[in-house]
């Protein structure tokens, strides 16, 4: 490990923890695949947490309360741990405020952990295409929208749609500026 990483790194963070903030018992953590160990990989830690990342068995989901901002911070190895912490905490809900872009999102699921597929709902529309947030689809039937009084018609775009996590056969969506629910064996996903 590089003194000169190290010294960078603590002075990024303030000498913290870039996750829980905390300033005792730091060290360096290259973010695999990297295998690199210069700034821009790697980020400094508590050994706790460094400890929690490689042994899923010692997880403790309350040394994690600092993924809420972290998630936000500027540096990219940062955010890559965030993201894979909260995938592994299985909270969606901060999950889909972060934003990568598509290099950085490879990146954080290299681990393959979000691929873990004992319980993993798979979202797929009337052809078994797989459908993942923020994509587009088309209704391929009219379905009458229960408490909005309308009907929405076959051919209806319905872009940027939401996954319901815990539901495989729902998605959410706007259609006539309703925000509805609607089931994936109804849509087909547009390119």
């Amino acid at each position: 490990m590089s003194i000169v990483t190290e010294k960078r790194l603590r002075d990024r963070s303030g000498n913290t923890c870039e996750i829980s903030g905390v300033d005792e018992n730091l060290v360096v953590y290259v973010v695999e695949p990297k295998t690199e160990a210069i700034p821009e990989n790697c980020i400094l830690i508590a050994q706790s947490l460094k400890e929690q990342i490689e042994n899923k068995e010692l997880m403790n989901p309350n040394d994690w309360r600092g993924l809420s901002d972290s998630m936000w911070n500027e540096n990219l190895p940062v955010q890559i741990v965030s993201w894979r912490m909260l995938a592994r905490l299985k909270n969606h809900d901060l999950l889909d405020m972060m934003y990568l872009d598509e290099d950085a999102l490879e990146w954080a699921k290299a681990t393959g952990e979000d691929e873990d597929e004992e319980g993993k709902i798979i979202h797929k529309d009337s052809n078994g295409n797989i459908l993942q947030d923020g994509d587009s689809v088309v209704l391929i039937k009219d379905l009458d929208v229960k408490g909005a009084n309308f009907t929405a018609k076959r051919g209806a775009a319905v872009h940027n749609i939401k996954l319901v996590w815990d539901n495989a056969e729902q998605i959410e969506g706007r259609v006539e500026n309703q925000h509805i629910v609607i089931l994936t064996q109804y849509v087909k996903k547009t390119k």
